[in-house]
């Protein structure tokens, strides 16, 4: 299996001006083509320093993607920093400028004279048309020490115009010119109301595997064990992924709420539908964040009421819920609040049901950044267990 690696350009990701989007879009891509993503880079618009990595990334990788750096002015080195990796010059090519020229025209505008900057590649570059901007892209081939020919690929930085090169033209030429014939299939289990750590002690075993591999993303309120499976084909990865996915349902058991894009509210909602009950929501100091998560839910959410403060207690919020899940006529009244303090925060949790009431108070010592997410989270899954 080929490696990569991704270097995006721009020293707008570093002062944080703008989040780069390019790295995963392109990651997705070649591990959905079977190349092996194994480093991500970001630098600013400095050449010596593109170059230096270029050069560093060579040594590792058969496939290294740089996206930006190839607009028209001063602060777009991508071409000389590719040129200087190399120990080449940039030339000039007059069909690269009629390119530009003519995507200026279809575009209803005139090129400067700055944008000649734009026709210019490195020598013994192969230059790929970019129809869809003004920034023609271009690769070169090197050696690599164990034999066979490497490749760097250079795009621009639009999202737009990096997708259409990749999937046109950029992946394309990596299946023929690497032989690619295997695929990568990736499976996500969603787990809530437990922390990383547990899970880990469940299935730390399996995060030893190589084919599939297993891994843990930890979020606010939810953890994912990933399964990631490398075959020829994807029958033959999502054979691979099977029986492990069984033994992590096994293991975790109820902590799996759902998989892939199955969302917490979506099965949540699901089993209130399933009884033909209808959801009523109160939260304090969650600023909607609550009522957000079930706003495309109308048939079986109701309505919700949004208190800008916390509730000083369980009590109140517990009056409160019930007090408008019966305004309402609702079979089912949830209540989320966060007490926000300067060391710790509390949450407080109420669910009421025509079978019972639970009332919870659980403290959240994690950044106060998550604790809002995290509260959402908590009251969403006890929704989820409602029978439970």
């Amino acid at each position: 299996m080929p490696t990569a690696e991704i270097i995006t350009i721009g020293t707008e990701l570093m002062l944080g001006d703008i989040l780069d989007t390019n790295a995963p879009y392109i990651a997705r891509k070649l591990r959905e083509a079977g190349v092996d993503v194994q480093r991500t880079w970001s630098i600013g618009d400095f050449t010596d320093e593109i170059a230096n990595a270029i050069r560093e990334a060579t040594q590792r990788a058969d496939i290294i993607l740089t996206t930006g750096g190839l607009g028209p002015t001063v602060d777009d080195p991508t071409r000389e920093a590719v040129a200087r990796a190399f120990g080449v010059p940039t030339e000039y090519r007059e069909e690269l400028w009629q390119q530009v020229v003519d995507r200026f025209v279809f575009f209803d505008r005139y090129p400067t004279e700055n944008n000649r900057k734009q026709a210019y590649v490195p020598r013994g570059a192969v230059a790929i048309e970019n129809p869809v901007g003004t920034a023609p892209a271009f690769l070169m081939e090197f050696g690599r020490a164990e034999g066979g020919k490497g490749v760097v690929i250079a795009l621009p930085g639009v999202p737009r115009e990096m997708e259409h090169l990749l999937e046109n033209e950029v992946l394309p030429d990596l299946h023929h010119r690497f032989a690619l014939d295997r695929v990568t299939v990736v499976r996500v289990l969603h787990t809530a109301g437990v922390g990383e750590s547990q899970i880990d002690e469940k299935v730390g075993d399996l995060e030893a595997m190589k084919n599939p591999i297993v891994g843990l993303a930890a979020h606010a309120g939810q953890v994912d064990v990933r399964i990631a499976a490398t075959a020829q084909s994807e029958t033959q990865a999502r054979q691979l992924i099977a029986p492990v996915e069984a033994e992590v349902r096994e293991r975790l058991g109820n902590w799996i709420y759902g998989a892939d894009h199955e969302t917490l509210e979506d099965i949540a909602l699901h089993l209130l539908k399933s009884k033909d009950w209808h959801l009523t929501a109160v939260e304090g100091g969650l600023e909607g964040k609550l009522l957000r998560r079930f706003a495309t839910q109308n048939g079986v959410f109701l309505s919700g009421e949004v208190h800008p403060s916390p509730f000083t207690s369980l009590e109140t919020l517990h009056q409160a819920t019930s007090f408008y899940r019966q305004t309402r006529q609702a079979e089912v009244g949830l209540g989320v609040s966060l007490q926000a303090g300067q060391e710790k925060r509390d949450i407080f949790l109420v669910l009421i049901t025509p079978v019972g009431e639970k009332t919870l108070r659980v403290p959240f010592g994690g950044p106060p950044q998550l604790a809002a997410r995290r509260a959402v989270n908590l009251g969403i899954d006890l929704l989820r267990k409602i029978d439970r």
